[in-house]
């Protein structure tokens, strides 16, 4: 029997980043989801100005303050400089989505990132974002792309941007592998086996059609290998809710040293 949820003093906060189409919002349902089923309580956030549906209900939803088309109108701007002052505008209203959140009583803040990486990685709204809600509170949860990065050079370009990302934002992170059901069992094994050895995946690197992409895969995978780039990842499934369970116990080995909310 699920055990009455323990408040703490501090929220935690996930914020599920990635490529445009990695399935950021859809893991995001299915974690709130998975929290649900287990008589857990959570609050969900949409960063995404440009967002035109969600696959949850948002708590907080950023298009309460901040509309892309709205943006595009007043400023004469194009979609792509629309979302770039979209982003920036997220700093501008970091308190009111504070204090949105604050007017919940929940132990964990489940973040939607924009659609795009750069806009909010890239950008200083984004870690200005992390920072004023409270980064000693905050992980990362970011998801690899399954059909670029089932095949090595994809991979390797998966893995940069989750280096890069995790450089720039400088807060614990998970990689996760979502969208599972869109790759075969095969498929799976290749990335785990790449994760967990690199040498693996500069073999297969160099069984690749000789190009200056397959060149140019060989100089990153030695970058990333002298930098510790490879680690391992949750394969996640929204159809099954697998890895749901793998993520949460993370997250509290992260913030609470193992101790569950669930009791026994």
């Amino acid at each position: 029997m699920l055990g009455v949820f323990n408040m703490s003093k501090e929220n935690i906060f996930v914020y599920f980043i990635g490529t445009a189409g990695s399935g950021k919002s859809t893991l995001t349902a299915t974690f709130q989801e998975w929290f649900n089923r287990r008589g857990l309580d959570c609050v969900v956030v949409n960063l995404d100005p440009g967002a035109e549906s969600l696959p949850y209900s948002a708590d907080v939803d950023v298009r309460d303050w901040i509309s892309l088309k709205e943006v595009m109108r007043e400023y004469g701007l194009g979609p792509n400089g629309a979302q770039i002052a979209c982003a920036d505008m997220l700093a501008l209203n970091a308190q009111d989505i504070k204090s949105s959140i604050e007017s919940f009583k929940t132990d964990y803040v489940l973040l939607d990132a924009p659609g795009q990486l750069e806009l909010f990685v890239f950008r200083e709204a984004g870690k200005y974002l992390v920072d004023f809600l409270n980064r000693e509170k905050s992980i990362l949860a970011y998801l690899l792309d399954p059909l670029l990065a089932k095949e090595p050079s994809g991979f390797i370009s998966q893995l940069l941007l989750s280096v890069s990302t995790h450089f720039r934002l400088g807060i614990p992170q998970i990689n996760v592998l979502s969208k599972a059901d869109l790759l075969t069992k095969e498929q799976i094994e290749n990335i785990e086996k790449w994760s967990k050895d690199s040498s693996t995946l500069y073999e297969d690197i160099q069984k690749e059609e000789a190009t200056v992409y397959r060149e140019l895969s060989e100089n990153l995978f030695k970058l990333l290998d002298e930098f510790g780039g490879y680690t391992h990842f949750i394969t996640t499934s929204s159809e099954t809710l697998q890895g749901m369970e793998d993520l949460y116990t993370i997250i509290q080995m992260e913030f609470k040293g193992g101790e569950d909310l669930l009791s026994d």
